[in-house]
């Protein structure tokens, strides 16, 4: 179907639906749009009856030429521009010089001829030109030659030229259309592709990571607590049980994220880890989409956490249409930063309007979610801020553990 937009191909030898060969949509559409323009010239030959041998022998050496000239016509049509056009002004110079000829008035029937061999061969915008100045030639040699026949060919030639021009671009455009719906079933296709495998990779990376961290754990503790241990096989049960209803509610398209079940699923995450979780305990209202998007950013961060950031500490704070998750770990580097997760997650964010910015010095990582409701500060005085919330609650843990002030 691509071909279907192929400016060099005539527009009645565009591939269509019907399926049909070249060859044979040569000879059908030739008969069709050709043939019957050609036809007129049989006009002279039944009148010619009682003229004289020359007469004759004239009309049916011009009736074989524009034979010649009709099945040309056909078999040239999926020739490229170039060549169409070549014989496009040979068929035009052959019937001015026709013309040419005194006493005779072959060309006047050749008017429809001129139009339905320019409605095949060339493009619409070109075609129409062709048949308009035809017409607008043989009317004023109508006017000229005072001969009413010239004026009722130009007129069956305009008809007939701008009817078979005006089908065939349509038939075009149709073709168009499908091509068009064909692309976007496609593009549809292709972006559901791309949603479905990054909600599975959000999904099954968090719930992997957690299953794993948490299995550790019950490992560490089977000797030391059973009690614990058991718990924690039994949060771990859970979890697994919970990751394979999220994949079968993001298969289905029905899979709910929220901002405050992921931060609560971050800190058990964290914690079984091994990392301080600095989190915060209230949350504004947050319209569905905001929190889903927000619940991805805390998701993808935290596992990356987890998984790479060996760090002591995660601190999520959320402000005025700002989601920041930072850490006090190694720092992350090129190959996280430009994995498939961090990757998604920026796409996920864009497609919402917002921004996604990650900071990373060498001392931890921070990762900056912007809604575009209100973004406040840059990367950097955000990245400042969490990291002195860290600073914060690392000197108050000698105490009764506490969150930092703005944390929530």
């Amino acid at each position: 179907m691509d071909s279907v937009l192929d400016e060099s191909r005539a527009p009645a030898h565009q591939p269509a639906a019907d399926g049909l060969p070249w060859y044979r949509r040569m000879v059908m559409q030739g008969g069709l749009y050709i043939a019957p323009g050609a036809a007129f010239v049989l006009i002279p030959i039944v009148f010619a009856s009682g003229a004289p041998l020359h007469i004759w022998l004239f009309v049916v050496a011009t009736s074989l030429l524009l034979g010649f000239l009709v099945v040309g016509s056909t078999a040239i049509a999926h020739w490229n521009a170039r060549g169409r056009w070549l014989w496009m002004a040979a068929v035009l110079g052959t019937v001015g010089l026709m013309a040419l000829s005194p006493g005779h008035t072959m060309p006047i029937y050749q008017v429809p001829y001129i139009t339905t061999t320019a409605a095949v061969l060339l493009p619409f915008r070109h075609s129409r030109v062709v048949i308009l100045v035809t017409t607008a030639v043989a009317i004023l040699t109508a006017l000229v030659e005072r001969n009413l026949q010239i004026v009722v060919m130009g007129a069956l030639g305009l008809a007939m030229g701008l009817v078979i021009a005006l089908a065939l671009e349509t038939s075009r455009t149709r073709d168009r259309l499908r091509l068009s719906e064909q692309r976007t079933a496609v593009l549809a296709v292709a972006a559901e592709r791309e949603r479905i495998g990054r909600d599975l990779h959000d999904i099954l990376g968090h719930s992997l990571t957690a299953v794993a961290v948490k299995a550790d754990l019950a490992e560490r503790l089977i000797d030391r607590d059973a009690t614990a241990a058991r718990a924690e096989v039994a949060e771990l049960a859970q979890i697994a049980r919970q990751a394979l209803a999220d994949v079968r509610a993001t298969a289905s398209g029905m899979r709910k994220v929220r901002l405050a079940s992921e931060i609560a699923s971050a800190r058990s995450v964290l914690t079984a880890a091994g990392i301080e979780a600095v989190i915060p305990t209230a949350l504004p209202a947050l319209d569905d989409r905001t929190s889903e998007l927000l619940g991805y950013v805390v998701r993808e961060s935290v596992t990356n956490v987890v998984r790479h950031a060996e760090a002591s500490t995660c601190t999520i704070c959320y402000s005025d249409g700002v989601l920041t998750v930072s850490d006090d770990g190694r720092g992350i580097g090129d190959r996280e930063r430009n994995g498939t997760g961090l990757s998604g997650l920026r796409a996920r964010v864009a497609e919402a309007g917002g921004r996604l910015e990650v900071v990373a010095d060498g001392v931890g990582t921070t990762v900056v979610a912007s809604t575009g409701v209100s973004s406040t500060g840059s990367g950097a005085s955000l990245r400042s801020s969490c990291l002195s919330k860290i600073e914060s609650y690392s000197q108050s843990r000698s105490g009764a553990p506490a969150v930092p002030e703005g944390a929530a």
